[in-house]
């Protein structure tokens, strides 16, 4: 078996694709629903870039629809109640109210789901302590 170098080793994600239909509508829920840093959008592409704590989020409209992503995002928070009320007050229809994932005698894990308005699903995510 070859053995990785460290220039040649996996080092985390760099960017992750999101499928989207209507670029403009998608750029407003993430920018101004979810929040997250804008970065940029190529002039006349169907495309635009956001910051989510270091990793680059890739909103695009597929050039051919064998292209198009089926992500499922988890977005870590500090606070999950505070984040629910927050982003439920901004529109976001959740599928549930948070709720007790996985439990061990440290920590708690919670979620809350929700969809994008092109169906993508995602989850707000929180550690607490137990």
């Amino acid at each position: 078996m070859q053995q990785t170098k460290p220039g040649d080793a996996i080092q985390g994600i760099g960017q992750i694709h999101i499928s989207v239909d209507d670029i403009d509508r998608a750029v407003a829920f993430y920018r101004d629903i979810l929040g997250l840093k804008f970065l940029f959008q190529p002039p006349g592409q169907p495309m635009a870039f956001f910051d989510c704590g270091g990793v680059r989020l890739y909103l695009g409209v597929p050039s051919d629809p064998k292209y198009k992503a089926n992500s499922f995002l988890y977005y870590r928070v500090g606070d999950i109640d505070a984040a629910y009320r927050r982003l439920k007050a901004k529109g976001v229809a959740f599928l549930s109210e948070p709720r007790l994932i996985h439990k061990t005698a440290e920590s708690e894990l919670w979620m809350a789901g929700f969809q994008d308005p092109d169906g993508n699903y995602a989850q707000i995510m929180a550690e607490k302590a137990a």
